[in-house]
């Protein structure tokens, strides 16, 4: 199994590339994690917020391997604890199937790729900064392995 983190942007700053990569590199090669970036649409006065959504979803959808879990962040979502995510991604490891954690762009998703969610995960009802949500991912994917193996990287 192999986790497809799928978030729209490419330009981010060198504390949240190099948070992200520090839990990307924690994890092991049967819970791998892949940063795919999607190039956010350049907007413009001629291009409404729908379209580009549209079309930032329509270059998400590319990247989705057939067959993954669906996993879509979205302030709609459900609010999962550490326990409860760490139970998830047992489930997710044990069907075998890859996931595909998917960040929309700064207008979030289209109703068409959420409707396709397997989940719709809220991560906080906060509003949070793209370069903070990747981090924020990739520490809670390795704290979830983290729980589920035992290891002492969580304490709780």
């Amino acid at each position: 199994m192999k986790i497809h983190l799928i978030s729209v942007g490419t330009r981010l700053p060198d504390w949240a590339e190099a948070g992200t990569q520090e839990y990307l590199k924690r994890m092991p090669a049967n819970c791998a994690v892949q940063l795919i970036e999607v190039p956010a649409v350049v907007r413009s006065k001629t291009l409404s917020v729908d379209r580009a959504k549209a079309q930032e979803c329509d270059r998400i959808e590319a990247m989705i391997p057939k067959g993954a879990w669906r996993i879509v962040c979205d302030e709609r979502g459900k609010h999962w604890s550490t326990v409860g995510l760490s139970a998830q991604l047992g489930e997710w490891l044990q069907s075998g199937r890859d996931v595909a954690l998917v960040v929309g762009g700064a207008d979030g998703t289209t109703p068409a790729l959420r409707a396709t969610a397997d989940h719709l995960w809220a991560l906080s009802e906060l509003t949070l900064p793209h370069p903070l949500v990747r981090v924020l991912l990739a520490e809670q994917i390795y704290r979830a392995w983290s729980l589920l193996h035992h290891h002492p990287y969580h304490r709780a």
